[in-house]
């Protein structure tokens, strides 16, 4: 305990050092990835909202799904870039806790929007008839925002447990903080944070991954049963939005495995490149294949132009 670190101690970012041949490289493609992703997000969010024709549940799940990927981008991207300008390579521990935090928040309520998602998807496609009535726009809020407390609680329960851990180390291979990379530094027994943490993603991951997909084989099946032009349309769009998720689940499950399989020694460029997935790909695939290439979006953008 003696030789634990103060909570205001700095952490060294090696993922950074690793960057720093190329930090301007990465710099111009950071700043034009955070903008294209931001400004394609806050379009798609004013079309919805300026069209009411566009205030149903879809369109809705499809706004939350942007301004999520705003939300984690903003909690990566920023630092990033400052961090590459001026070749800083630390992060203090109070900013590591909040970026650990908000990180882990856009991860899990992107897994609860995607689930949402889904399923309205379900209801859209399996039950046309009783669409309308099985699901309106203030359920999708109801839902929506209570999704996002739930993962508040969870999130800031974890983070919570690891910010009172006493760390004897100070460096970590990413570019980013996470709640495991904080807990693996830990000079005292940190069962509690690992077991709680397991136990959410585990669950969490359980009920969205079975959910999400039993609510995609059931519109796959409809499609089956659908002819021509349509079916090839219909497969199409499921299959996009399967990726999607997949490279979404991917990521996701990299960062929650790679610390439970500590004998793995990857290199830290390739640690990066999975970790920086879930950030990256997720925010800027989602305004294109659920914003930009949906048919109504895509004709209201075309009426702004």
């Amino acid at each position: 305990m003696e030789n634990a670190l103060n909570v205001t101690k700095s952490l060294v970012l090696l993922g950074l050092v690793e960057m720093e041949g190329l930090k301007y490289l990465y710099c111009v493609l950071s700043i034009v990835l955070y903008l294209f992703i931001v400004f394609l997000s806050i379009i798609i969010v004013f079309v919805v909202f300026s069209d009411t024709r566009l205030h149903e549940p879809m369109y809705i799940l499809i706004s939350n799904l942007v301004l999520n990927g705003i939300f984690g981008s903003s909690s990566f991207f920023p630092k990033l870039i400052v961090d590459l300008i001026t070749s800083s390579t630390i992060i203090t521990h109070g900013n590591c806790i909040a970026q650990a935090l908000c990180v882990t928040l856009f991860a899990i309520y992107e897994m609860s929007t995607f689930t949402l998602m889904a399923y309205d998807r379900y209801l859209a496609v399996c039950h046309p008839l009783r669409y309308s009535t099985l699901i309106t726009n203030e359920k999708v809020i109801t839902l929506s925002v209570g999704s996002f407390i739930v993962a508040f609680i969870l999130v800031l329960t974890a983070v919570l447990l690891t910010w009172k851990l006493p760390l004897c180390g100070d460096r970590m291979n990413n570019i980013f903080c996470d709640n495991m990379s904080l807990v693996v530094l830990s000079c005292v027994d940190s069962s509690i944070s690992r077991l709680y943490s397991a136990s959410v993603v585990v669950l969490y991951l359980f009920v969205t991954i079975i959910v999400t997909l039993v609510s995609y084989l059931q519109i796959f099946v409809v499609c089956v049963k659908v002819s021509g032009e349509s079916r090839q349309k219909a497969v199409h769009t499921l299959v996009t939005h399967l990726l999607n998720f997949s490279i979404f689940l991917f990521g996701f499950l990299f960062i929650f495995i790679r610390y439970r399989l500590g004998s793995i020694d990857l290199p830290i460029v390739i640690h990066v490149l999975l970790s920086v997935t879930t950030l990256i790909v997720p925010p800027l695939l989602n305004p294109l294949i659920y914003g930009v290439r949906t048919h109504a979006i895509e004709s209201r953008l075309v009426v702004l132009r």
